[in-house]
């Protein structure tokens, strides 16, 4: 998942640079405010996706006695600061200069400009997308985006793509407000455009802050792999109960497995450690994100004495 998580924020660097190159010279040249706000967010977008390659290569880091269970949430993080970034440069910065050219509007000049640099910038935007989608889709199979987006571990692929996405409907809405205001001769449309344009980004910095902060705070694994595992162990000759399972997602291919079981009564230590063991090499095996596992041997009534005590 790491080399498709780079391969799609690398496409969506490359994209973003060279399409906020030409907007902002479009800009330049025409005086549109939309154009200004479509080549900050291009502007926002590209150091979004620098900031998403530093978290990967942080989170990358061997565990150590400071971080014994690894760096892996160091991707929650910084997916959360490109929310915030998007949130407060990107929209803001959008809405900003929608307010400016509302109270003081200008006339577009040399329109063919902007409908070719924003025909160019789908192009590139489009590229982009199209690579986020189909690394996304390999994950998500039959599953619709927008449950897979709330189910995803992994926030630079889904970041990628909303942003993708946003910065398709920028560039449509920067089309059609320039174009109306040619159209009806009312200059204030740009403005308004501009306007339109951060309260996209500011919907999808939304977005991106709730499902990150769902993922910096601890969240499980999917229903599949924890039904999964309850089936492993359930399946188990020497186990009479599970009392409790619990999972928490360390990164997006880290999964820290916690179990209390109740072994059958005259099973000797040596059965219960060869158990354990077997038990640990057959959920790795099934389910390889469950990269750390911890048994807990308790009976059902001791569990449940302990369950109350701390409620």
């Amino acid at each position: 998942m790491a080399s498709g998580s780079k391969k799609v924020i690398y496409a969506a660097l490359i994209g973003n640079t060279l399409i906020a190159v030409s907007k902002f010279v479009g800009a330049s040249v025409t005086g549109s405010s939309a154009m200004v706000s479509e080549g900050v967010h291009s502007l926002v977008d590209t150091g979004n996706q620098g900031l998403m390659l530093l978290g990967l290569k942080r989170a990358s880091r061997a565990a150590d006695k400071k971080h014994p269970f690894g760096y892996g949430m160091e991707v929650y993080f910084w997916s959360f600061m490109v929310a915030v970034l998007i949130f407060a440069l990107g929209a803001g910065i959008s809405i900003y200069e929608g307010l400016h050219a509302i109270s003081a509007p200008e006339a577009v000049k040399d329109p063919i400009w902007n409908y070719s640099i924003l025909s160019l910038g789908i192009v590139f935007e489009g590229w982009a997308w199209t690579v986020a989608y189909k690394e996304f889709k390999k994950t998500i199979g039959d599953t619709p985006i927008w449950t897979a987006i709330k189910r995803s571990k992994d926030p630079t692929i889904f970041t990628v793509l909303l942003e993708d996405t946003a910065a398709m409907l920028g560039l449509v809405i920067a089309m059609v407000g320039i174009f109306l205001s040619q159209q009806l001769n009312m200059p204030i449309l740009d403005g308004v455009a501009s306007i339109a344009i951060g309260c996209v980004l500011a919907l999808v910095a939304v977005i991106l802050s709730i499902e990150c902060k769902a993922l910096l705070i601890g969240e499980t694994a999917i229903p599949e792999t924890i039904e999964g595992i309850e089936n492993i162990i359930n399946a188990h000759p020497d186990i009479l109960n599970l009392n409790e399972l619990l999972t928490m997602h360390l990164g997006p291919e880290d999964i820290l497995l916690t179990v209390s079981v109740d072994f059958k009564d005259g099973i000797s230590a040596e059965m219960v450690e060869q158990s354990i063991t077997d038990l640990e090499k057959t959920i790795k095996e099934a389910h390889p994100k469950v990269k750390r596992i911890f048994i807990e041997v308790q009976s059902v009534s001791d569990h449940l004495a302990a369950t109350v005590g701390n409620a």
